[in-house]
């Protein structure tokens, strides 16, 4: 008998524990969110320009080299560079050796990222 009366005491003790731990948890108040950290301007890196002949074009690299007299400068061709030519918008394929060309350009490390890229129309004879 003493054995029931533990066994059924020993079964309501984990009855009650087992249904405090289900109870759920109050929900937490969010932390606030930290203020916004004070973060300088910084202007937009300024474009540098330059104006050549394509001397080459390398479809696979996505780049072209410009010569202006003994001054050249290899450009990269990215998928945000504008290409002009007049009121057309050619395509990178379109780009030849010999064509004249202006090119606004930013500096990332020692490469120069084309960001447009301004073809001269042909001289009407």
């Amino acid at each position: 008998m003493k054995k029931l009366i533990l066994l059924v005491g020993l079964l309501t003790l984990v009855t009650f524990i087992s249904g405090a731990l289900a109870q759920p948890k109050p929900a937490e108040k969010p932390a606030p969110a930290p203020a916004p950290a004070a973060t300088k301007t910084v202007p937009p890196a300024k474009l540098e320009k330059f104006g050549g002949k394509i001397k080459s074009v390398d479809a696979v690299g996505k780049s072209i080299v410009v010569a202006k007299g003994k001054d050249e400068k290899n450009f990269m061709v990215t998928a945000d560079t504008k290409i002009a030519k007049g009121k057309e918008t050619p395509k990178f394929e379109d780009l030849k050796a010999g064509m004249n060309v202006s090119i606004e350009y930013n500096k990332d490390g020692d490469k120069n990222v084309a960001v447009a890229i301004k073809v001269a129309e042909a001289k009407k004879k």
